[in-house]
């Protein structure tokens, strides 16, 4: 049937024109953000012009399985905002102060001091709570130490979005695509690692030979000063996540789903900070900043591009493309177009149709699995629109004042993505061989 298919290509065009022209919708004093409104409105015309019924739609929404997306977006909500918390508090700020300090021995040490620390703070939580955090401390340092901003901020994003791959929480499209086919945390890690090594050396070496003349520049002044307001909140969301990251990790071992374990540790923050603001007498401002800086908008976005992927499946769509694929080649091929897709229809919806197309054509192995999850990630840095990493990071630089338009990121994002694409399909080809 034609008609969902035409429906679905233009719902994703006009998702990516409207991150490209008209990003947000104005209606009185509310500003919403355009593309899930689009993807909204879209899931619904896909829906209506297929013989795909309710019933359908609906069994999918409540499976008991880990692929369940409301579960997916339990986990990743609640994952986001202890990380958020943190940031409230002060912990990133603090330990960027610190990296940042080695600015006294130049940009060269600058630069690769925060590739480093961006690199180890996305492994244990997300590649969307770095960039969320980093963002504006870089453009304000830039500005005052009066160096270009560009080869920090785009250290700090392919950091975010390579080194993601490393854990199964790093990214949502990594939750969705491990859990679709069974893989716990441990499992991951083994076919990760050497993935996330070769991947993130190579943007790395990349990264410095894009921006190596910037960085001969001097600088004019040092770190500014970052002071934590509340030791006691700090080493609350400091537990938390790490009781959470722990929970995650032997979970599978002890029957305790992941997104019921970020669920439980999310709740234990909420009320042991209420408990302490009340205690206090005071209101709790980092909490409320907390769960105001979430990102409930991934919620629609995330169910309609759902919704659109059972309805393709359900027109054979995906059975078609994973014959199209075959099995042969499987790193190579499924790495590459998952690479591409991810900046035609984002990282996000691209998982979801990936994980069917696996599912249906039979392919469902460990090579074509992390392969896409490895496209997924890279692929962030292509095009601005290759994840919601990359739409939140270009709104924010936008709001500083940083002049980076579609052009300038598709050069320096190819320069960057491609060969860290075929490094870290390399690591797993090299993980796959030992293991």
């Amino acid at each position: 049937m034609l008609a969902p298919i035409i429906i679905a290509v233009a719902v994703c065009a006009a998702m990516i024109a409207s991150v490209l022209f008209f990003p947000k919708l104005k209606i009185g004093k509310l500003k919403l953000n355009t593309y899930w409104l689009i993807t909204l409105i879209g899931a619904a015309a896909v829906f209506l012009s297929s013989p795909t019924n309710v019933k359908t739609v609906w069994s999918a929404l409540i499976a008991d399985s880990d692929v369940n997306p409301l579960k997916i977006l339990v986990l990743f909500l609640s994952m986001t905002a202890l990380s958020v918390f943190l940031d409230e508090a002060g912990f990133f700020g603090k330990l960027a102060n610190m990296a940042l300090a080695k600015s006294r021995a130049g940009q060269k040490g600058l630069f690769f001091s925060l590739y480093a620390l961006v690199s180890v703070l996305t492994v244990f939580t997300s590649n969307d709570v770095i960039i969320l955090s980093f963002t504006p401390f870089i453009c304000y340092f830039a500005k005052n130490a009066k160096i270009s901003p560009l080869p920090y901020l785009a250290s700090e994003f392919v950091a975010a979005n390579t080194w993601s791959i490393a854990l199964i929480i790093g990214n949502p499209t990594n939750i969705y695509l491990a859990s679709s086919a069974g893989i716990d945390f441990a499992q991951y890690l083994k076919y990760s690692i050497f993935p996330a090594v070769f991947g993130g050396g190579t943007a790395l070496a990349a990264l410095y030979l894009t921006f190596r003349k910037k960085l001969k520049e001097p600088l004019s002044c040092g770190t500014e000063e970052f002071k934590i307001k509340d030791k006691f909140l700090l080493i609350v969301g400091i537990v938390h996540l790490a009781v959470a990251t722990v929970l995650l990790a032997v979970g599978p071992y002890i029957g305790l789903q992941m997104w019921l374990a970020a669920l439980a540790a999310a709740a234990s923050l909420i009320i042991i900070t209420l408990i302490y603001a009340a205690v206090r007498r005071k209101k709790p401002r980092e909490l409320g900043a907390s769960l105001k800086r979430t990102p409930y908008q991934i919620i629609p976005f995330v169910l309609s591009m759902f919704v659109i992927v059972i309805v393709l499946d359900d027109v054979g769509v995906t059975a078609a493309i994973g014959k199209f694929l075959g099995a042969d080649l499987q790193i190579l091929k499924y790495g590459t177009l998952s690479f591409l897709s991810a900046n035609l229809v984002n990282n996000i919806p691209m998982s979801v149709l990936f994980s069917s197309v696996l599912e249906r054509s039979g392919v469902a192995s460990i090579p074509a699995l992390f392969a896409c999850i490895i496209g997924s990630n890279i692929g962030a840095y292509l095009t601005p629109i290759g994840a919601l990493a990359g739409i939140m990071w270009s709104s924010i630089i936008n709001k500083h004042g940083v002049k980076f338009g579609y052009a300038d990121f598709l050069k320096i994002g190819a320069l960057i993505s491609v060969p860290a694409l075929f490094a870290a399909l390399g690591g797993l080809w090299l993980a796959v061989t030992i293991f």
